[in-house]
């Protein structure tokens, strides 16, 4: 007896290339097809693309606004050195960075260093510290009174260079900034070609003249990438430059708003800040297109030559020994003398309780909002042939490119005059912090979707399934390490965020974050380390997980 098979239950490579071709034509434009699935991504999408426009939107509507009063100010001589300050540092930052970190790739993958494997963890373990707890640490260090002082003071020492300054503030940021070179740095060391070196030396040149002619090019646009990243950084960089007293345009940002009746300086600053932001992306991306950095075929997949260091060996030890202790050793041992300390002296820790908590919620619950926020924008740009879906994917990338001191002034002006009811409220602080970092979780959500075929979720709606039950019984399935993944990277950064926290948070609702701030705005230094240490501990459980997550998963192409 023939048994009839349901038609939706066959499925054949045909059945699945139309069905891949009419979703294609489905995906195009927002609404079309008239499913209530799609129709709820592109609205939601849609709307979290003109959330993230807010802050540059009223910045420069607000600018505009002061009339002809406000171009004498924007171009008068002050400006222009605050200008020159972020410039600067930035630049310093960025050379800095890459004389500390190239280095360090490369005698961690491709020489015999005593305890290379050791190396290679503790080389980017300072971006578990805080930038701003590692300026306290600096200033405690190296500072009036500071321990340097104190241990020099029986030579006939009595008073070191002041830190305060440029000096300060960019030690600082190149001691906490060039694990972002170090990490890109050494990832494409481990991904060359060795049959390029071994030519240059087959041709006559030696080890010093291939490392500076054929190793250290190919190295150009993964050392861009850092840079780039560590001079995004300390552009945005408020806590450093503030406890340095070093004017950049953050710092003044943030006195302008706080000292004056009239804002409209600190919105035109807050549209120059970004400008230079938006030059400083266009340069990095002219630089490389510059060159061409591929193979021609496919390479070889082999183990990487082991350079022999001989006599040089001890020096390169000593050297990676040096980095650790400036950058890790000294600023972990200066918090902990100064926590013991405070305890020894009876510090208040009274909020500091309450504080972790807060930091605990505060930051679940942005990375909650953000995985929501992210998932429709993924999946429009991974699935969809639209101009428009790829555009709202890059648009996330102005919260992360926008400082939080910018988003901050551009909510507090729209809590206070248009959400009076939202203002100084949790709902509207999740908010500012979920378009601030919206684009780690849709990088990392888009990143993982990219490795799902579209053809199971088109097996799972030929055999009846609804869209939103493929989504929640399939594709979330297949991305859930991408999603989570991103939700731990904006769980560490919320933890460590500043300026938002400070501007918007609900009045008595205190993060360890801002703890540190207000003990270290009133000298007690003791109370200040110990919410230092703890941010740092709880920082370090969730990087290790995002660690080994990262490490777990396979490299995937960037749209």
């Amino acid at each position: 007896m023939a048994i009839s098979t349901p038609q939706h239950h066959r499925l054949t490579e045909p059945d699945l290339r139309t069905g891949l071709r009419e979703g294609a034509s489905r995906w195009s434009r927002p609404g079309a097809g008239r499913s209530p699935y799609l129709v709820v991504l592109w609205v939601l999408a849609l709307a979290t693309s003109l959330l993230v426009l807010v802050p540059p939107g009223y910045l420069l509507l607000r600018s505009l606004g002061a009339g002809s009063d406000l171009w004498p100010l924007v171009f008068r001589e002050r400006t222009l050195s605050i200008l020159w300050n972020t410039v600067r540092l930035g630049l310093a930052v960025g050379a800095g960075g890459i004389l500390l970190a190239v280095p360090l790739a490369w005698l961690t993958t491709r020489t015999d260093l005593p305890l290379r494997r050791f190396w290679s963890v503790v080389a980017p373990l300072p971006l578990v510290i805080p930038s701003y707890a590692g300026a306290l640490a600096v200033i405690g260090t190296l500072g009036p009174r500071g321990l340097v002082q104190q241990w020099l003071e029986p030579l006939g020492v009595e008073r070191l260079p002041s830190i305060y300054g440029f000096p300060g503030a960019a030690l600082t940021l190149i001691l906490f900034t060039y694990p972002y070179i170090y990490l890109t740095a050494r990832a494409a060391l481990l991904s060359l070609d060795p049959s390029l070196d071994e030519a240059s030396r087959s041709l006559g040149r030696g080890r010093g003249r291939t490392l500076l002619t054929c190793t250290l090019p190919q190295l150009r646009p993964a050392v861009g990438a850092g840079a780039l990243l560590a001079m995004l950084y300390t552009m945005s960089d408020f806590g450093v430059v503030t406890l340095m007293r070093f004017d950049v345009f953050t710092r003044v940002i943030y006195t302008q708003y706080r000292s004056a009746f009239d804002r409209s300086l600190a919105s035109a600053l807050g549209v120059m800040l970004i400008l230079l932001a938006a030059a400083v992306l266009y340069g990095e991306f002219r630089m490389r297109r510059r060159g061409s950095f591929y193979r021609l075929g496919s390479g070889a997949a082999r183990r990487q030559p082991t350079v022999r260091l001989g006599r040089w060996r001890w020096v390169a030890f000593a050297w990676c020994t040096l980095v650790a202790l400036v950058a890790l050793g000294v600023p972990m041992a200066t918090l902990i003398w100064w926590a013991l300390s405070g305890s020894s002296v009876g510090s208040d820790l009274g909020d500091l309780p309450a504080a972790i908590g807060n930091s605990v919620a505060l930051s679940g619950l942005a990375a909650l909002a953000t995985i929501v926020a992210a998932l429709p924008i993924a999946i429009l740009a991974v699935r969809s042939n639209s101009r428009l879906a790829g555009l709202i994917s890059r648009l996330t990338y102005v919260g992360f490119a926008v400082p939080g001191i910018v988003i901050s002034l551009a909510f507090v002006f729209l809590g206070a005059r248009y959400l009076t009811p939202f203002y100084q409220t949790l709902p509207l602080l999740i908010l500012a912090l979920m378009i601030r970092h919206l684009a780690q979780s849709v990088g990392s959500t888009q990143s993982a979707l990219m490795q799902v075929s579209p053809r199971l979720e088109e097996a799972a709606r030929a055999l009846g399934r609804s869209p939103f039950a493929t989504l929640r019984r399939v594709t979330l399935p297949l991305v859930w390490p991408g999603i989570a993944s991103g939700a731990l990277l904006v769980f560490i950064t919320v933890l460590k965020e500043l300026p938002i926290t400070l501007l918007l948070s609900p009045t008595g609702f205190g993060t360890v974050a801002t703890e540190l701030w207000t003990a270290t705005g009133v000298a007690q230094y003791g109370r200040a380390a110990t919410a230092a240490m703890v941010l740092i501990l709880l920082t370090i459980l969730p990087t290790l997980l995002l660690g080994g997550r990262l490490s777990r998963r396979r490299a995937t192409p960037v749209r």
